[in-house]
């Protein structure tokens, strides 16, 4: 018997002595990071949260096989935060859409939730109405036409099903349901929250694609909540993405089970305290970068060397050439020559052991 399935559902239970110590570690992680965070000034926040909701946004795709260019979620997400980005980097339809339903998610977290919302977010992720090569219906909750919705593995002919979601004809009045608990008052934690409005709409599984990034997106409204501030400095899906198997296994065994998700929520505190404790490195790196403008703080930088140096402090994805600098800032060979000269007298730059044709270079810091 699925948990949907059960007389009392969805009247969820979870044993609150066993896990105060764990929500009150989450707790003081949350509030420690975000003081430090706020410590640093507003555009340093920015940055941080860039950084943070670029990983969000492929790591949630991750999750689902999707792997989307860094460089064009890190230019939508600049984009719609007010930064300068390059805007001849071409952008693809599917990753604006992601990029939309998170913003929209964290920035407009104090928002009511809608049915409406819901559809206009599902949309947005499948902007041509095809999942891979298959049509979906888009804002609109799965139909009879799309048969019973399983979660399934295994070859053709030997399928494992893993889960079955309620049938369509069920999915009015349990969405209404959900929707009014996310919306109304909430008697429990808004971190216990953000993990039962995960498990609940996964459950209800009311589209016929796209359910585990909008779960994973109202997880992070609902955290967005419970620290009061739309930035976001640690990413809960880069930590699933890097548990991925145990997400499923544990999503997995609480839907057949009863009612009783504590195994659930322990999961979720746990994996969310990794996320915390893994933000420190973009802490430190928001740090690093600061640390190095400060010091050469009234140097004379073109433009193009400013955006090459930012993206090596942001971490630059391969070797930097002269060739991938003069592709970058789009100029001539010489002329990237000349700026890397430059960077290489005043010892901002250094070159790689490698010589020759393959010559790269590496900040100084």
């Amino acid at each position: 018997m699925y948990i949907h399935q059960q007389v009392q559902w969805p009247d969820f239970s979870w044993d609150q002595g066993q896990l105060t110590v764990l929500l009150a570690e989450v707790r003081h992680l949350q509030g420690r990071l975000v003081g430090r965070m706020e410590a640093l000034g507003f555009l340093l926040q920015k940055a941080a949260s860039l950084q943070t909701l670029t990983e969000d946004v492929l790591t949630t795709s991750e999750i689902e096989g999707e792997t989307f260019d860094r460089e064009q979620v890190r230019s939508s997400v600049a984009r719609r935060m007010g930064f300068d980005s390059d805007r001849s980097i071409p952008i693809d339809r599917h990753v604006e859409g992601i990029v939309e339903v998170m913003l929209d998610a964290t920035g407009n977290h104090k928002s009511l939730l809608t049915k409406e919302r819901l559809f206009d977010w599902q949309t947005a992720l499948f902007p041509t109405g095809r999942s891979g090569m298959q049509r979906i219906s888009v804002g609109q909750w799965r139909g009879a036409s799309s048969g019973a919705m399983q979660i399934v593995s295994g070859p053709f002919g030997r399928e494992q099903v893993h889960y079955e979601a309620p049938s369509f004809d069920r999915l009015d009045p349990e969405m209404a349901t959900f929707i009014r608990w996310f919306n109304g008052h909430l008697e429990s934690d808004p971190v216990i929250a953000a993990a039962l409005a995960h498990f609940w709409f996964v459950t209800i599984h009311p589209f016929e694609d796209g359910n585990g990034r909008i779960a994973r997106a109202l997880a992070d409204m609902m955290l967005a909540r419970s620290e009061q501030t739309p930035c976001r400095f640690y990413s809960m899906s880069a930590q699933i993405q890097r548990e991925r198997k145990a997400y499923y296994d544990v999503l997995e065994q609480c839907q057949k089970g009863s009612l009783d998700i504590s195994l659930w929520i322990e999961w979720f505190l746990t994996c969310l305290k990794r996320a915390i404790e893994a933000a420190e490195e973009t802490l430190e790196a928001i740090l690093s970068k600061a640390r190095f403008w400060e010091s050469h703080a009234g140097e004379p930088f073109n433009d193009r060397q400013r955006d090459i140096i930012n993206r090596l402090l942001d971490g630059f994805t391969g070797k930097l050439t002269s060739s991938k600098w003069a592709k970058l800032e789009k100029c001539s060979q010489d002329t990237a020559l000349r700026d890397i000269n430059n960077l290489l007298e005043r010892q901002i730059l250094t070159k790689e052991q490698a010589g020759g044709r393959s010559t790269s270079y590496l900040l100084t810091v």
